[in-house]
């Protein structure tokens, strides 16, 4: 049985201290604080919230099963609103529907800011309070559900904010990729039941291929199920960016399809018009105007580049997936290398990716020479060709590298560097390298691989 604690505006401010502190507490020491605990319970008891808000080994997906009407309050919760906390809840308001049977919290002004810290205590519980050890295939998905509804409260879709490097979305990509390592992941993967609880992640997929060769039978099976689910959905969100922006300038030689999705409705009216007859009150229409939807298109060559070394797994399984969706589209050429001391081309298998992630080996140095040695055959109209090149530029021969990429843009081929992504998110570019591209006015993209993507459809423009 919990303790009634005192209600009211000064009340309501420590009991959300209560709240926070006991979060502080549990995110940074393991063991519980007796009178933390208690008076937390008190809290949320006496909001008609579950005390199994409380308990991190809850997962927030089990709260919401038990009290749906929660989701809604869960998702948005961390966006700015408009309103101020205090006004959303009166002093009139009915139970809270979804709470705990018989619950009937007196709301107040304040409540609302309370209630608020309790829901917002569990979502960064459950995801910032990783622990230690070993991690079974049960917490690992766990934890990825609740990290789905900490995006939500951000205002993302599941899954959103980890695909974004650096800041916030790299953090948890971080915490992701540790919870993967301390999991045993091939006893996981040699068990059916348990490799389907496992949801496809960068950080997982990283593992995966970096343990490939150490896979065989139900295991290695199940691995090529995950690779080519996680393969499969990043393919859509980046298919859905390439198809977001237009292809190439309106092509006035080509005559409109006269259909009536192509009518020009305003021009048509506008020209049309002097027809106008008052006694009528009709407009007569004696010619339709349809819009012009060809664009002109030039066959071009793209040549993707991708350095396969220990740090450049993100790039290197987002830029082998958006290779082969540019390969998809009309009149591109598209050509894919993985190097690292030595070089592969891979362009035979550049409609799928998922073949070309079985064919990389992760790791090893980084001599982009022996890429240059297999990109240079493939130029045959600079004017025309695109060279991708994805690495930090930690190269061995940097200066050798740095020399074939300036002659490329110097004979006119349009050159785009990329720099590393890690699966926490951190940029690494070898600032020597940097300086000098950007002096020759190629600078180094980095970033979101939505940059990449509008850069290459400016090119087919």
């Amino acid at each position: 049985m919990t303790t009634p604690i005192p209600t009211g505006g000064f009340a309501d401010a420590n009991r959300r201290q209560v709240l926070y502190w006991r979060l502080l507490s549990r995110l940074f020491d393991r063991d519980e604080q007796p009178s933390l605990e208690a008076a937390s319970v008190a809290v949320v008891d006496d909001l008609g919230l579950p005390a199994a808000l409380l308990d991190p080994a809850v997962s927030v997906d089990t709260i919401v099963q038990r009290f749906p009407t929660l989701a809604a309050e869960l998702r948005g919760l961390l966006t700015p609103t408009e309103a101020e906390p205090d006004a959303i809840a009166p002093d009139d308001a009915g139970p809270h529907e979804g709470g705990p049977p018989g619950a009937d919290p007196a709301y107040r002004p304040g409540a609302a800011e309370v209630r608020r810290a309790a829901l917002v205590s569990k979502v960064l519980l459950n995801v910032f309070a990783t622990g230690s050890g070993p991690v079974s295939a049960n917490q690992l998905a766990r934890w990825q559900s609740d990290a789905g509804w900490f995006e939500q409260a951000l205002g993302c879709e599941p899954g959103e904010l980890r695909r974004q490097p650096g800041g916030l979305g790299g953090t948890l990509a971080g915490l992701e990729g540790d919870l993967v390592r301390r999991m045993h992941l091939r006893e996981v993967l040699a068990d059916p039941a348990l490799a389907s609880q496992l949801t496809p992640s960068m950080s997982l997929i990283e593992q995966l291929l970096r343990d490939k060769a150490n896979l065989s039978g139900v295991a290695l099976a199940n691995a090529k199920a995950l690779i080519r689910r996680f393969v499969d959905e990043v393919a859509e969100v980046l298919r859905t960016q390439v198809r977001q922006t237009s292809v190439g300038a309106l092509d006035r030689s080509v005559p409109p399809k006269r259909v009536f999705r192509n009518l020009d409705l305003d021009r048509t009216i506008w020209q049309n018009l002097t027809n106008w007859s008052p006694e009528d009150e009709r407009l007569y229409v004696d010619r339709l105007y349809y819009r012009h939807t060809a664009r002109r298109t030039t066959p071009s060559r793209l040549i993707v580049v991708v350095d396969q070394s220990g740090s450049m797994v993100d790039a290197m399984v987002n830029c082998t997936i958006l290779a082969s969706i540019f390969a998809g589209l009309p009149k591109v050429d598209v050509h894919l290398i993985a190097y690292d001391t030595r070089a592969l081309d891979l362009t035979p298998w550049v409609h799928d990716p998922f073949e070309v992630l079985l064919r990389t080996q992760l790791g090893g140095g980084t001599d982009g020479t022996a890429a240059l040695a297999l990109a240079r055959p493939k130029v045959a109209e600079p004017k025309n060709t695109v060279l991708v090149w994805i690495s930090d530029f930690y190269e061995v021969n940097h200066q050798a590298v740095f020399d074939g990429l300036q002659a490329a843009h110097r004979s006119g081929v349009k050159v785009i560097p990329v720099g590393s992504v890690s699966s926490s998110g951190q940029q690494s570019v070898n600032p020597w390298f940097r300086q000098r591209l950007k002096d020759q006015g190629t600078p180094v993209i980095s970033g979101h691989i939505r940059k990449l993507v509008v850069e290459l459809k400016n090119f087919l423009t």
